[in-house]
Parts: structure tokens; C-alpha cells; sequence
């Protein structure tokens, strides 16, 4: 008799959830009538993404202990169970921001797209080998593509699609290859067992650790590896820019500190040096370059290129206070990243046209409510009091100070000044009533559209930002007991 892999379906159940998700969402946008394809494909969507974070809540319960399965090429683990909800809940809420969005075709295959890149980001962060690790990475990879040029009446999309493609799959190529030459040096595929095959100071496999770190430096925004960024993010969907920037990160982030410390335990001492210049290099061209862009999608883009050196920090810490504070900073992070976007989307498509700081003007007294929440997320962004964004570069600063990088803590203040200009540039825009002149909402009848499932995003991510700051010792318990997953 051939034996087969024990199948844990409950530890597959998110991913499958989503991928269920994205098939009723396909088949109908395919069969079923114009009129019921857009809000059924939103529905079962939305639906499958929460479905998705109410498994993953129970996979966290249910697995104190890190167990591995599929022949040991994934990992049923609290890591990934805390990420995978991260990843729900971004996905929820981008499902939310996008019902606003005129879409003149391909709305069905959009949230079908949507939710087949979170089934391949929930997949990716339980990889526990190089082969699973490719195929999530392309998984999600080849939906956000798409996704990304799906506007194919706008030549920005077509654009931000291309050049993701073509330096996405550089990055995916180089990491790719990267893998080989870990396989070449160990002849192992599975984390652990790279790290128990002994070889230390082989120049092939330092080659492959290297261009693995640098293959996912391009999904996690980056720099050096940052160049797609501000154009993808400008030229994309804004519901999509949304959910990039908060989705892939986290899949990024938490899935390099699972292959470093699991995988490449005997070269710690030359990946938390890399991957702490990298973090240098991030906070440096992220925060200079965006003092000087005036378009506000583009200024956030760069925006996340200095949070990246952020959460980078807290990996080259290579410590389970760096763990914890990673998985931490990306809840508040995801929340304030959605909920700015979505801000920007309920502004452009009030004008018609990209949000600038010139457009921006007199926002915060036409909608308040929105105005407010900006203001909020932006100051979340500085690391300001009453947001999670304090607590969670404290809780950075802490692991890197702890294991005697405080020469990261000195770049990390200095990058959050040099940000305090930029962001406090859109908050006087908002804030300054523009002058009577000056260009104005293109909407019928003076009144601005409402879109009450955008504002309800853009609520739960206020509630997220300022909650992460008020009741932050039970996230701080969550995050302690899936940074015990990994063995720091």
C-alpha cells in the first residue's frame, strides 16, 4: 500500500476557507447575472476572510505546542495562527474599502483575486520548507499582480501591474535561486533540517542565505530592494494598496524571522548584522525621500519603506522580545496602514483625481469624521501617545536596546523626527481651508458620496490603533505566546 501524509485539516482550515472563498466568487462572476456578481462575490469574500481569522483564533487556542505537518513542509504553529489573523482581518476590512470603488469590469474576479492572495499569504507564513516557502510566495504573488493592473481602463494600473511583475519575479527569481544554493550546500529543504545538517561557513550557502534575505526584502518593501514601491503603490487600486501594504508585510516580516532563526541559527551572527543595515538603509531612504512627495499615496509608499527598518529592527534583535515585538507593531501598523488608504480612496473618489496635499485642503472640515480618523492614524504613524504606533516602536526599541543594538535605537529615533515633517505636512493640509479657487470635490449637488462600509473600515481601524494602545498587555500576552514558537 502506498502511505499517504496524514492530512490536519484544521491547521489548513483558513487557507482553505479563503480558497473556497475565492472559487464561489469566481464560478459566480462567471454564471450567475450582472446585477448579483459584484455584491454576492463582496459577501462570500468578506465572509470567507472572517471565517478565516475565527479558525485561526481556534488553531491559536488549540496549539500550545508547534507540531509539523505535510511531511513536515508546513508548520501548525501559534506564529503562523497569530499572523493568519492579522492577514484575515486586513483582508476583511480591504474587502470593506473596496465596495466604493467603480469598477467597470472583473468586479467578481476582483474579490475572487482578493481572497486567493490571502489563502496564499496564510499558506506562506506556516512554510516550513523551501519548496512550500516558493510556491506561497508565488501564490500570493501572481493574485496581487493582477490585481495591481485590474483597472484596465486607467494606464496607471496597467503600469503598477507590469513593473510589480517584472521586479516581483526578479525578487521571487533571486530567491528562488537563492534556495538552490542552500539545497546545493545541505541537501536539506526543511528549516530545521538545514540547521541540523551542520554546515556553517560554506560559501554557497552563505550565498543562498544572503539572496534569501534580499528575495524577501522585496516582498517586505525594503530598501534597498524598495524601487517598486512608491510606483505600484501610486499606480494601484487604493483598495489594493491597502491591503499590500498591510498583508505583505506581515507575510514578509514573519516569515523571514521564521526562516532565519529556524533555518540559520549557526550564521546569526552575519544575518542580524545584514538584516540590521538593511533596517538602517529603509529608515533612511523612506523617511529622506518622503519629505520631498506631494502625492499622498506616494508619500505613504515611502512611508512604509521607513516602517519596514521599523519591524526590521525588532528581527536583527534575533530574541523573543523581538518576536513579540514584531508580531505587536504589525497589528497597530496594519490598522493605521488600511485605515490612511482608505481615507485616501473615500477622497479620490470625491475628486475624481489623485489625492495631492493641494487637493487635500479643508478635508478634515468636509468630513470630519474621516479628517479626524486621519489625523489619528497619521499620528499613529509618528509613534504619538494614545496609538499603538508609541507602543509598538517602545516595544522595538526595547528588543533592539536588549540585545545591544543601540546604535538601532539611535537610527530609529532619528528616522521618527525626520518623519514628523512629512506626516505633519498632510495633517496642516487637511486642517487649512483651501482657497476659493482651488480645485474641489467633483460631486453632485456640493455633497460628498457616502460609502457607509468604508466608513465602518475606516472605524475599525481607528479602534485598532487607539484599542492597541489602551488594552495592550493582552496583546503583548498573544504576541508572547507565538513568538514561543520559534526557537529564539
Amino acid at each position: 500500500m502506498i502511505e499517504t501524509p496524514k492530512v490536519d485539516w484544521l491547521a489548513l482550515s483558513p487557507t482553505l476557507a479563503l480558497l473556497a472563498a475565492a472559487g464561489v466568487a469566481l464560478l459566480v462572476s462567471v454564471i450567475g447575472p450582472a446585477w448579483f456578481r459584484r455584491a454576492f462575490a463582496a459577501f462570500v469574500v468578506f465572509a470567507g476572510f472572517i471565517t478565516a481569522g475565527v479558525l485561526a483564533g481556534f488553531l491559536f487556542d488549540r496549539t500550545p505546542d508547534a507540531q509539523p505537518l505535510l511531511n513536515e513542509s508546513m508548520a501548525r504553529d501559534r506564529w503562523a495562527a497569530l499572523a493568519a489573523i492579522v492577514l484575515a482581518g486586513a483582508g476583511a476590512l480591504s474587502v470593506l474599502v473596496s465596495w466604493g470603488e467603480t469598477r467597470r469590469d472583473h468586479a467578481g474576479e476582483y474579490y475572487a483575486l482578493l481572497a486567493a492572495a490571502g489563502a496564499g499569504m496564510v499558506f506562506f507564513v506556516g512554510a516550513s520548507n523551501l519548496m512550500t516557502l516558493f510556491l506561497g510566495l508565488e501564490w500570493f504573488s501572481l493574485a496581487l499582480y493582477i490585481l495591481c493592473a485590474l483597472d484596465t481602463h486607467r494606464e496607471t494600473s496597467l503600469e503598477a501591474g507590469l513593473k510589480y511583475l517584472i521586479v516581483g519575479s526578479f525578487g521571487s527569481g533571486i530567491l528562488l535561486f537563492g534556495s538552490a544554493l542552500v539545497y546545493g550546500a545541505t541537501g536539506e529543504l526543511g528549516f530545521a533540517e538545514i540547521a541540523a545538517a551542520g554546515v556553517t561557513d560554506d560559501s554557497l550557502l552563505l550565498a543562498g542565505l544572503a539572496m534569501i534575505v534580499a528575495g524577501l526584502g522585496f516582498k517586505a518593501s525594503a530598501a534597498p530592494f524598495h524601487m517598486w514601491t512608491p510606483d505600484v503603490y501610486q499606480g494601484a487600486p487604493t483598495s489594493v494598496t491597502a491591503f499590500m501594504s498591510a498583508a505583505t508585510k506581515v507575510a514578509a516580516l514573519v516569515l523571514t524571522l521564521r526562516v532565519l532563526t529556524v533555518a540559520f541559527p549557526e550564521q546569526e551572527h552575519l544575518w542580524t548584522v545584514a538584516v540590521a543595515v538593511i533596517a538602517i538603509v529603509s529608515l533612511a531612504v523612506g523617511n529622506i525621500a518622503a519629505l520631498v512627495q506631494r502625492d499622498v499615496k506616494r508619500l505613504l509608499a515611502y512611508s512604509s519603506v521607513s516602517h519596514a527598518g521599523f519591524m526590521l529592527i525588532a528581527v536583527a534583535a534575533n530574541s523573543e522580545l523581538g518576536g513579540r515585538a514584531l508580531l505587536y507593531y504589525l497589528i497597530p501598523y496594519s490598522a493605521m496602514s488600511i485605515g490612511s488608504f482608505a481615507v485616501v480612496a473615500a477622497r479620490e473618489r470625491e475628486l475624481g483625481a489623485p489625492v495631492t496635499l493641494d487637493n487635500l485642503g479643508g478635508f478634515l472640515w468636509e468630513r470630519p469624521f474621516l479628517g479626524a480618523s486621519m489625523w489619528v492614524f497619521l499620528l499613529g504613524l509618528m509613534g504619538m501617545p494614545l496609538t499603538g504606533g508609541l507602543v509598538g516602536k517602545f516595544y522595538v526599541f526595547s528588543a533592539a536596546y536588549e540585545s545591544g543594538w543601540w546604535w538601532l535605537v539611535v537610527a530609529g529615533v532619528i528616522g521618527t523626527a525626520i518623519s514628523l515633517y512629512y506626516y505633519l505636512r498632510v495633517l496642516l493640509a487637511m486642517w487649512t481651508r483651501p482657497e476659493p479657487t482651488a480645485f474641489r470635490p467633483a460631486v453632485a449637488g456640493g455633497s460628498p458620496p457616502r460609502d457607509p462600509l468604508l466608513a465602518s473600515a475606516v472605524f475599525a481601524s481607528l479602534a485598532v490603533t487607539v484599542g492597541s494602545f489602551i488594552f495592550v498587555q493582552p496583546l503583548i500576552d498573544l504576541a508572547r505566546d507565538a513568538a514561543a514558537s520559534l526557537p529564539f
